[in-house]
């Protein structure tokens, strides 16, 4: 494989299939519900990312699908390999740095408070930087960056839990971090019920 440019991005995704994304958000507003909200972000991030003059790779949970919002000619496909977060993340970024891309950026697709102009700025960043990470109110982060595979950052972690961006600065002190402004990943009724383009999808 040939890159077309020093910088790649890595968006991971959940197969959209009914009761099988959002569950936590499910369990307030009903699956269909969940489902269509995430329907809606996954073309959120289509849409901010499609226009990045960066490559970008988009990782599927569970299995690739060829006929859908992610056009091939645009976004690399593949699967998601590894027993859990970390050891998928570390894999992706390890196949990046082992194709040539310099910096690499990893981004969730659950995030309605961000735009293109954000994933422009993190990419900027890693040019002075060492690592970049865009922290999440639930204690987590929306998006990480790096120049060189740091497999630390992807050991050791609870995932999903309010310690992974806490543990994972702590790997990364000494070093050069570029952090990011706070933003909101989807994963609570809380995190929806006073924005107002989410109405439409609460019955």
């Amino acid at each position: 494989m040939t890159t077309r440019t020093k910088n790649l991005l890595l968006l991971f995704t959940r197969n959209p299939e009914l009761g099988k994304c959002k569950t936590r958000l499910a369990a307030t507003i009903g699956e269909q519900s969940a489902l269509d909200i995430y329907k809606f972000l996954l073309q959120h991030t289509v849409d901010v990312t499609r226009g990045l003059k960066v490559d970008k790779e988009v990782h599927y949970s569970v299995k690739v699908r060829e006929n859908d919002i992610w056009d091939p000619s645009v976004y690399n496909k593949k699967k998601q390999l590894g027993e859990d977060l970390g050891a998928r993340m570390q894999q992706a970024f390890s196949d990046g740095f082992e194709n040539g891309y310099q910096y690499i950026i990893i981004m969730g697709s659950d995030l309605y408070d961000i735009e293109q102009k954000d994933i422009e700025a993190a990419f900027l960043a890693l040019k002075t930087s060492d690592y970049v990470i865009g922290p999440a109110e639930d204690g987590g982060y929306y998006l990480l960056g790096m120049n060189t595979l740091t497999s630390p950052l992807f050991q050791n972690k609870e995932w999903g839990t309010a310690t992974v961006l806490k543990d994972t600065l702590k790997d990364l002190e000494g070093k050069k971090v570029k952090i990011l402004e706070e933003r909101n990943d989807i994963d609570y009724f809380e995190d929806i019920k006073d924005i107002e383009v989410f109405q439409q999808f609460i019955k």
